[in-house]
This record gives structure tokens, C-alpha cells and sequence, in this order.
């Protein structure tokens, strides 16, 4: 029986590496993790969710002083950023220190950092850990190397010091003025932030809108609230050519009529989407399939050599730091216990949007559900204008939607406006779980609360349900018979 240097070796330290190997480790594996890079962490702390949601946080403190008065304030403050990127980095390292590798050996996890791995064959790793050029070996392998940012071929691009999330939170001061390339989930948050932080933004979407897999509704009322907020967005937009002119940098491209427009701006973003790191492992001599998306798996995260596993952005095809932290919990999983496979499941889907308001989402939107199942879906919605602490708040912007099959089962659900992220998830257990919406109304909430929402909209469902009983009909038959 062959001999291995270690039971489980993971490749990548970001979301869903550190995920998959504490999990190999508390079933009782030993194992190593394997990180090119001097510290932990990948980029959901380094240049994603960590920094991000700190900008964010900081943008909406700041868009209350502005608009102190809405509150029956009366002041003269007024707010700087020349001190926020500082701030943003400190946050950062205060959440580093619960995974550093310290963290990670106390957990009896060997932490093999500053070294790239490269596949010998499918049990074998060779370590480029100069001077020292050394192999490792392993029973079970899972790949969790996660993303880059994807740069796209654009005449001038690399002429001009473009920024993407693994830069942009290293400025010493935001910039007066910005281009957003991509309208996805990181240009759309970046956007709605540094808008509401004075900068003026300016996001460059080919497509015809910005968020495409989200209910076309609930974005445009969204795309209204950021322009609301000084951001210009511009859809249909084809950005052909990039230069660098006294400082700033010049986009030309071509709107949706092939009309040549020049831009400018102080700084450019380029957030068009992420490439798989793939390219470093020498995956061909393991035998492991490469398609667009990153690394091919089948449902229990294997790649075509059989003991080795990916998980995370380098697999796809939802590039979340929840979905990595699934996949890996899976995938470590699969490889430890090998005679109880585990399937991952996509309908279950989840993501949020944390732009001002925040956008979430999870299941079917209203025309994937009318595409699917066609007039039989049943669409039910509540507004944040009609809830009292919307009003109380002054956070009227936003709708909740929930999308339900015919015998009333949760299908879909979309929400915008505070705190959509946190209130979605009583309605995504609900559709896990198989609970109808209608069955919702008769648990208690809170008031006043966002997720009365959530109550406000089962009790419609309620209500036309009651309405539909043989019972209902009968008295309404036999009251309008007898008036």
C-alpha cells in the first residue's frame, strides 16, 4: 500500500481553502496547506469582501451626515476620506488575525507558505520553495487557488495603471474621479460606494444593463438610487480604446448607435469579471481537465483525476465566498469520507449585491420563472414604503419579491432595499425546506422590523389561498345567493 506524505493536501488559502482544510482536519486528516503567497487568506480578505464591505460601511455613515437633516437634525458637519484607505487596511489586518498561519498549525494543519505547487502526477506535488526544490505527496488533493481579475483585451489598456480590487484598496486617497469598467456585482458595490463618497463615478457596461442575473425590475429601481447618488452609468457602452493624457485617463468607445464617445477620468477600475488560477499547477501531467468556467468537477467537486477535488472560484460557476465555503465543505467531505458521497445542489443559490440599497437574491427571477413554468408562477411583492420602519428609518427605496409555483412553493425570491441581504434568508430556508410562503404568516415578527416584509407577503399568499378552499367558494356562493 503506497505511503503518503499526508492524508489531505490543499492548494490555496482564500475562502475556500482555509474551509476545506479545517474540515479535513476535524475529520481527523492529517493535513497540509499549501499557499504561493507569505499569508493566508486569498482575496475575499485582501481585496474582496473584507475591504469592500468596509468602504461600504464607511460610504453609508457618511451619506447620513450628508443628509442629517432628513432625520430632523440640524448641523454643519461635514466628512473627509483622506484618512478611509488607512482605515479600510487596519480592518483588514484586524480580520487576518483569526487565520494567520499560527491560527491555522494550532489546529494541527501544516502551513506551507511562500510555495507554488505544480502537479507531478495526481498524488504528487512539486514545491517551488527556492533554494530548496522538494516533492510532497498526498492520498487525496483539493484545489482551491481561486481567481484573478479577468483583463480584457483593449487597445491602450496596458499602457495605463489601471486598478482592479487587488489595488484599489492600496490608494492612500480615493480619487476625485472614476471609470468602472463592468457592471457586475464588484463595479456595481464599488460604484454605489464611491459615489456616495464624493467621487464622481462613471461605470462602463457592455451589456444592456448592469447585473444581469438579477430581476430586471428591482436593477433599474436600483440604477435610479445610484444615479440618485451622482453615479453615471452607462449601458450598451464599448469601450474600444484607453490611453493615459496629462494624468487622467481617456476611454473612447462606441454606445449602442456606434457612436464614438471620449471620456475622462482621474483613475480607471477594471471589475469585467474573474479567470480561474489554473495556469501555475501543470494540471496536464495529474490528468485534469481544464473548461471556460476553471477546472472541470463533476456534482461531488472531482476533477477527472479521481482523488484529487476543486472547489472555490477555480471551479465555479458562482464566484461567492459563501458558495466557496460550500463547495469545500463538500469537497473535504468527499475525499475524507469516501463512502458517503456528498452532490452539491445549485438550486439552492444564494447571493446578495451590497450596493445603496442593497439588491439580493435567491432562486428564480420573475422572467426565468415565466420562461420555466410559464402564467401559472404567482408573484407577490411589498414595498419598504409600506412598512413602518422603512418610514421610521427613511429607507422607503426597495421591494421585496417573491415568486411562488402553482400549489404556492418558493421559487424565487428578490429583495431590495436595508438590510435585503440579512431579511432574504428567512425566505431562502423556506425554500430549502420546502415550506410554502403562505405557511409563513402565522410566525411571529417582530415589529417594527425589515422582516415584517416577509409577513406582509405570506399573508397575501395566505389569504388567497383561505379564498381558493371548497369551503370559502361555498359560503360565497351561498351569501351572494341569499343577499
Amino acid at each position: 500500500m503506497a505511503q503518503f506524505d499526508y492524508d489531505v493536501i490543499v492548494i490555496g488559502s482564500g475562502a475556500a481553502g482555509l474551509t476545506a482544510a479545517k474540515t479535513a482536519a476535524g475529520l481527523g486528516k492529517k493535513v497540509a496547506l499549501i499557499e504561493k503567497n507569505n499569508v493566508l487568506g486569498g482575496e475575499c480578505t485582501w481585496g474582496g469582501c473584507v475591504p469592500s464591505k468596509t468602504l461600504i460601511k464607511s460610504a453609508l455613515v457618511g451619506h447620513h451626515i450628508k443628509h442629517a437633516t432628513k432625520f430632523g437634525l440640524t448641523t454643519d458637519c461635514s466628512f473627509g476620506t483622506e484618512n478611509l484607505m488607512p482605515y479600510v487596511r487596519s480592518v483588514i489586518k484586524e480580520v487576518y488575525k483569526s487565520h494567520t498561519p499560527e491560527m491555522i498549525k494550532a489546529l494541527g494543519i501544516d502551513v506551507l507558505s511562500g510555495a507554488e505547487a505544480q502537479f507531478v502526477d495526481a498524488h504528487t506535488l512539486r514545491l517551488d520553495t527556492r533554494p530548496e526544490n522538494r516533492t510532497v505527496t498526498a492520498k487525496k488533493i483539493i484545489i482551491a487557488t481561486g481567481s484573478r481579475p479577468l483583463i480584457p483585451t483593449i487597445e491602450g489598456l496596458n499602457s495605463v495603471p489601471f486598478l482592479t480590487n487587488r489595488n484599489l484598496f492600496l490608494l492612500e486617497t480615493l480619487p476625485k474621479s472614476i471609470f468602472i469598467l463592468g457592471g457586475g456585482v464588484i463595479g456595481t458595490e464599488m460604484a454605489s460606494a464611491m459615489g456616495r463618497l464624493g467621487v464622481a463615478v462613471t461605470v462602463l457596461e457592455m451589456q444592456k444593463r448592469i447585473l444581469p442575473k438579477d430581476d430586471s425590475e428591482l436593477v433599474e429601481m436600483l440604477v435610479q438610487a445610484m444615479r440618485a447618488d451622482g453615479v453615471v452609468i452607462r449601458t450598451g457602452f464599448r469601450v474600444t480604446k484607453v490611453a493615459r493624457e496629462n494624468g487622467d485617463v481617456v476611454v473612447t468607445g462606441l454606445d449602442n448607435n456606434e457612436q464614438e464617445f471620449t471620456l475622462r477620468a482621474e483613475k480607471l477600475l477594471v471589475a469585467v469579471g474573474r479567470a480561474p488560477n489554473v495556469e501555475s499547477l501543470n494540471l496536464e501531467a495529474a490528468g485534469i481537465k481544464v473548461v471556460a468556467k476553471g477546472i472541470e468537477v463533476d456534482s461531488q467537486l472531482r476533477t477527472a483525476a479521481k482523488n484529487v477535488y476543486a472547489c472555490g472560484d477555480v471551479a465555479g460557476p458562482y464566484k461567492f465566498s459563501h458558495m466557496a465555503w460550500y463547495q469545500a465543505v463538500t469537497a473535504a467531505r468527499n475525499a475524507c469520507i469516501p463512502f458517503f458521497k456528498k452532490h452539491v445542489d445549485y438550486s439552492q443559490v444564494i447571493w446578495a449585491t451590497f450596493a445603496a440599497p442593497e439588491l439580493a437574491a435567491a432562486g428564480l427571477t420573475e422572467q426565468e420563472a415565466r420562461a420555466k413554468y410559464g402564467d401559472i408562477i404567482k408573484v407577490y411583492s411589498r414595498s419598504y414604503g409600506e412598512l413602518d420602519r422603512g418610514i421610521t428609518d427613511r429607507m422607503v427605496d426597495g421591494t421585496l419579491k417573491v415568486i411562488c409555483d402553482a400549489k404556492g412553493y418558493i421559487i424565487g425570491a428578490h429583495m431590495l432595499g436595508e438590510r435585503a441581504g440579512d431579511v432574504i434568508h428567512e425566505l431562502q430556508v423556506a425554500k430549502v425546506k420546502g415550506i410554502k410562503l403562505a405557511a409563513l404568516h402565522d410566525v411571529i415578527h417582530a415589529y417594527p422590523t425589515y422582516a415584517e416584509l416577509v409577513w406582509h407577503v405570506s399573508r397575501k399568499a395566505y389569504l388567497e389561498q383561505l379564498e381558493n378552499t371548497w369551503y370559502v367558494k361555498l359560503a360565497k356562493r351561498l351569501f351572494l345567493r341569499n343577499k
